[in-house]
């Protein structure tokens, strides 16, 4: 194996500056993402087909809009119930099994 194969295959698995998420969280962003890719794409096809100013386009737009703001909510609430889960839990673990004797 080259020494260019190995530093690009490294770079490529790198992830700079992306904290490690828990599962949980760590799906609800990957579907999120998700979803922002399928409606930006989806606009672009149906804009390329029927023009890009008119009023299918401006629609497009605004109906994507919408569902990408819920999505970005339902991350938003999946991410602070896991924290708010796993504060709670480590909290009822802690006064459970760390009593002073």
């Amino acid at each position: 194996m080259s020494d260019d194969y190995k530093n690009n295959y490294s770079k490529e698995n790198e992830q700079p500056d992306k904290k490690e998420d828990g599962f949980v969280k760590g799906v609800s962003k990957e579907a999120k993402d998700v979803v922002d890719h399928t409606v930006d794409t989806s606009g672009k096809i149906i804009k390329s087909i029927t023009g890009e100013g008119g009023l299918i386009g401006k629609t497009i737009d605004s109906s994507g809009n919408i569902v990408k703001k819920a999505s970005d909510k339902g991350s938003d609430v999946i991410g602070k119930t896991v924290y708010n889960s796993s504060k709670a839990f480590k909290s009822i673990k802690d006064k459970t099994f760390n009593r002073k004797k």
